[in-house]
């Protein structure tokens, strides 16, 4: 059997009354086996030798108001092999607690803080759990990124002893899924990579890049010079044939449309008043500064 020896951190915002699992081994698609959360519900991290019913059930029970270290009870007391397991879990309240049974394989251990659970076997050492814990609670911004900040100064210490081969972040929150019908805040995963918690980075800032919102005040006005760069552009890339005026007018206005629904960028952009969020058209302008 293959053992998914893993580095992984459950954590709870109470501001934004969200939950998650950020998670990283070599092993393939750690993500489709580890991290489970439900929103008012709370977060489940199962493995070593993970028992992927602990997820569904854990969750359940969770649901019903029981603690992180009552859940765990419950989910151990009738497995055989509980002490090959480790599991990390934090409650709808924000209370955590995580186990890791005696027969699971050196490094293993965790440990617990306000809101949340670190743990991992397999590991280099204790400094991978210490070095993630740290690191979550001396963050700042959104559960997102300190969820990932924990598991990327675990990489950097060391992470799995065997090496690297996936990572994955799950995190959920009332209505934060696309277009608010789920609770699925963010769900990325890197099942097969050489820098995969290098390369999960990415993919959140790429998800911030599609998925974010910038206020009205750091939108860019669409006008002179800086609708002169957009019309070239769209230009050379087929949307748009009129001159280069730094005019928001109609067809200038209709292909900017075309361009940012291609893009899917669609959500960024005030068409009537011809804004667009900053971030968005940094990344237009340099994404697409030469030629296709």
């Amino acid at each position: 059997m293959l053992i998914p020896s893993t580095f992984s951190i459950v954590g709870f915002d109470p501001d934004e009354q969200a939950w998650g699992v950020a998670v990283a081994s070599k092993f393939l698609a750690v993500g489709s086996v580890v991290p489970w959360a439900r929103s008012g519900a709370g977060a489940v991290a199962t493995q070593s030798y993970a028992n992927t019913t602990f997820g569904p059930q854990g969750l359940g029970l969770l649901e019903k108001g029981l603690a992180a270290e009552e859940v765990i009870q419950e989910l151990l007391a009738d497995d055989p092999q509980a002490e090959l397991r480790q599991v990390g879990i934090v409650d709808a309240q924000g209370g955590a607690a995580t186990f890791t049974g005696k027969s699971c394989y050196d490094w293993a251990g965790g440990v617990t803080g306000p809101g949340f659970t670190v743990q991992g076997n397999i590991l280099v050492g204790a400094v991978v759990i210490e070095s993630m814990a740290s690191a979550f609670i001396a963050s700042s911004g959104n559960l997102i990124w300190r969820l990932y900040r924990a598991l990327q100064a675990g990489d950097e210490a060391g992470g799995d002893r065997r090496g690297r081969q996936s990572a994955a972040i799950y995190v959920v929150k009332p209505g934060g899924g696309y277009a608010g019908f789920n609770d699925r805040w963010v769900d990325l995963r890197v099942d097969d990579h050489p820098e995969p918690v290098k390369r999960l980075g990415e993919l959140i800032e790429l998800r911030d890049l599609y998925f974010g919102k910038s206020p009205v005040g750091e939108q860019v006005q669409l006008e002179g010079d800086t609708l002169r760069q957009v019309q070239k552009l769209m230009s050379r890339m087929g949307y748009y044939q009129g001159p280069l005026s730094g005019e928001y007018d109609k067809t200038t206005r209709k292909a900017f449309e075309a361009f940012l629904g291609n893009e899917n960028f669609e959500d960024r952009a005030d068409f009537q008043a011809g804004r667009i969020d900053s971030p968005v058209l940094a990344y237009l302008l340099k994404h697409y500064s030469g030629e296709r």
